[in-house]
């Protein structure tokens, strides 16, 4: 058997918990245990697998520990550092999801060059001393955020700057009659980058406005009650 012990501080119970449910699901293909345990201020998420899915069982944890540490650890990251003009919290927290979404592939990467599974990994000191290139990164990212502060206040500098800041994606997955807060949908759409949006509402909202700024002719607009439709292609 091949066995690991992932351990999280008891205060990110939330994430070990999201953790520890998709281990779960993954594992059980394979008839793996997985369980957690409590203990000395740490959660401690306890994998075994046969030997023979060993190098499975590692590429999974591999790809889940990365976009940990590439979405929570740098989004508090951002959200610890960063520090931005709050006359438009909608636009600044647009921006800040495309900083968070912004040259993610290096981030992966770097995470997966100081990754290595043995029998234990302590999630936050592997962040706190063996990501240090990672947060250097992160960090010169932000100092240009905040050196630019007055840049960032002028609305169109604004708009033409989160305008690069997305990449195009294609897919064939729609997302219908989902409702959103203003915040969540301007977040949501820079996530899916789709080529075309059709948004269906009442009356115009500073949501709505922006995203005509962003996407421009990608969007087609449709007076309608209730619903809120993306359709990506």
């Amino acid at each position: 058997m091949w066995e690991f012990s992932l351990n999280l501080k008891t205060e990110n119970f939330e994430l070990a918990k999201f953790i520890h449910n998709n281990i779960s699901v993954f594992c059980a293909k394979w008839h793996g245990v997985v369980t957690s345990v409590e203990e000395g201020g740490y959660i401690s998420i306890l994998i075994a697998v046969k030997e023979q899915d060993k190098e499975k069982m590692q590429a999974y944890l591999t790809n889940c520990i990365v976009e940990v540490i590439c979405t929570v650890f740098k989004s508090s990251f951002l959200d610890g550092n960063l520090f931005l003009p709050s006359e438009d919290p909608l636009g600044m927290n647009a921006f800040k999801k495309a900083l968070l979404n912004f040259d993610k592939e290096t981030d992966r990467y770097l995470v997966k060059k100081a990754l290595k599974l043995e029998k234990d990994l302590f999630l936050e000191s592997f962040y706190q001393f063996n990501l240090s290139t990672l947060k250097a990164k992160w960090a010169e990212l932000v100092t240009l955020a905040n050196e630019n502060r007055e840049y960032l206040s002028s609305t169109e500098s604004f708009i033409d700057l989160l305008k690069l800041s997305y990449k195009i994606l294609v897919s064939d997955k729609l997302y219908q009659n989902k409702v959103f807060s203003e915040e969540s949908l301007v977040s949501s759409i820079i996530d899916l980058s789709p080529q075309k949006i059709y948004l269906y509402f009442d009356e115009d909202s500073q949501a709505i406005n922006l995203l005509h700024r962003l996407f421009e002719e990608r969007i087609t607009e449709k007076k309608h009650t209730l619903i809120n439709r993306i359709e990506k292609i």
